[in-house]
């Protein structure tokens, strides 16, 4: 009979398939990764029983302000920073009260969504990062450390943005930001959510000059319904004030309901 391997580690002849990693590297265990981004962001969620977010998207090119001294930077970047911090602490700090579960979502990056992340701990609270491997982007230092999350592929992150999601807010941001937008109108439009969200573009101008909803609507190809999905504007307190309502009408109070949903 064999003996064991010293240090008692077990003969490789005898290691189970989900411990082999060169396997579950290969091309050939691809969906079992799949699932495992699928299925274990669910078990750690369900583990702390959060079902209820607000997701913020926007540039990760965003600055983020100065250690000592004011912020000389007003650009609409710069100000769009400044902006999703403030308004991820006032809905973090409202969310906390009277005992809801709501937690604010960011791609766990810099720039936007870096200030999210920061606004959520400035009011003392916890956020979630949903981050992905690429090469510029680590995991900011704001993000609840037990509320991490990696992601390799972008579809299993996308489903995880938008599962547990009551509302939306995006800031000034580039391709991905889009990505991210058209997506969540797409699905809202065709009414695969199976729910009611709120959708915010913050920052009138910059949305209003790269989007044109008016020639859209004028040529056909959306209708005023599907203009009525968003909600622009340029002021937290506004903001705050139509996602609190959205939030209270579509899912009471507390948020935390409890209700099963599909995506």
């Amino acid at each position: 009979m064999q003996q064991a391997a010293a240090g008692g580690a077990h003969d490789p002849r005898e290691r189970a398939s989900h411990e082999d990693d060169a396997f579950m590297r290969s091309p050939g265990a691809r969906t079992l990764r799949v699932l495992s981004e699928l299925l274990q962001p669910r078990f750690r969620l369900e583990q702390r029983g959060i079902r209820d977010t607000i997701v913020f998207f926007g540039s990760s090119r965003a600055p983020a302000p100065p250690v000592e001294g004011d912020r000389a930077d007003h650009s609409t970047l710069a100000v769009a920073y400044d902006a999703a911090r403030e308004l991820s602490r006032r809905l973090t700090l409202w969310g906390r009260s009277e005992g809801r579960q709501f937690l604010v979502v960011s791609g766990a990056g810099p720039g936007i969504m870096e200030a999210v992340n920061r606004g959520a701990a400035d009011a003392g609270g916890e956020s979630i990062g949903f981050g992905i491997d690429i090469a510029s982007q680590g995991t900011n230092r704001y993000v609840s450390p037990d509320l991490a999350f990696r992601f390799h592929y972008f579809f299993t992150r996308k489903f995880w943005f938008v599962y547990n999601a009551k509302a939306f807010v995006y800031f000034p941001g580039g391709f991905g930001t889009f990505d991210e937008l058209f997506e969540v109108l797409t699905l809202a439009q065709t009414g695969k959510l199976h729910k009611r969200i709120g959708i915010v573009l913050f920052g009138a101008t910059f949305w209003k000059t790269v989007i044109d909803f008016d020639a859209l609507e004028a040529q056909g190809v959306i209708s005023a319904e599907d203009r009525a999905l968003v909600r622009i504007t340029d002021d937290v307190d506004e903001a705050e004030r139509w996602l609190k309502a959205f939030l209270e009408e579509n899912y009471g109070s507390p948020l935390l309901n409890g209700l099963p949903f599909d995506v």
